[in-house]
């Protein structure tokens, strides 16, 4: 299942280095000075115990088809309402789980899904996973992302290669901070989880 699968890649991987690494945040101006490029941007309106804009800049230079994808579920509406269903203090945040993951529904299988699209081939690049970068999820397999991506808390040099980076926040890095953190025992699963009220692409 999706769920165990993302968890074994993308969380099994990042917990069982934790440890190794110290993941703080860093917060203050270094944010600012994520720069808007060539590419659209993802806006997310986030409510819950988080509240308020973020702008992701898509690096479609980098991952064509993931950026693609992004900009298709959320021209779609297929995000709103979308709940960031695992939240890793010191890692990362993740939602995008169109068919398990929307508010009001039942959100025990919040992560075991994905669009109705077929998965996609990994565009893995030189990139590093720094504070604010967003990422794919995936299984073990590399070529299996298809709607579930996260945000960055703090740098991962573990992912470096081995995740398809597709953005970084540009703006309201505050928002990301803010979101409801999970259970790190239960891989960072959130009870009453903040969701993705509108995501629209700004091209």
């Amino acid at each position: 299942m999706r769920d165990r699968m993302i968890a074994g890649g993308l969380f099994g991987l990042g917990l069982a280095v934790l440890g190794g690494f110290a993941l703080l945040q860093t917060g203050g101006p270094a944010d600012a000075q994520a720069q808007d490029g060539p590419g659209p941007n993802l806006v997310i309106e986030v409510a819950g115990e988080a509240s308020g804009r973020i702008v992701i800049d898509l690096r479609d230079d980098l991952a064509p088809a993931h950026v693609e994808r992004i900009t298709t579920l959320a021209e779609q509406g297929a995000y709103d309402d979308v709940v960031f269903h695992r939240v890793i203090e010191g890692f990362m945040a993740q939602t995008g789980d169109v068919a398990f993951g929307r508010q009001g529904g039942d959100l025990s299988r919040a992560g075991m899904g994905g669009s109705d699209l077929p998965d996609l081939q990994a565009e893995f690049s030189r990139v590093p996973f720094e504070r604010g970068t967003v990422g794919m999820a995936r299984s073990m397999s590399p070529n299996s992302a298809n709607s579930q991506f996260f945000i960055m808390f703090a740098p991962a040099p573990h992912l470096n290669g081995e995740y398809t980076v597709v953005g970084q926040v540009i703006e309201g890095m505050e928002v990301v901070d803010a979101i409801r953190r999970g259970n790190a025992r239960a891989g960072g699963s959130v009870e009453n989880p903040d969701r993705m009220v509108s995501v629209t692409v700004e091209r």
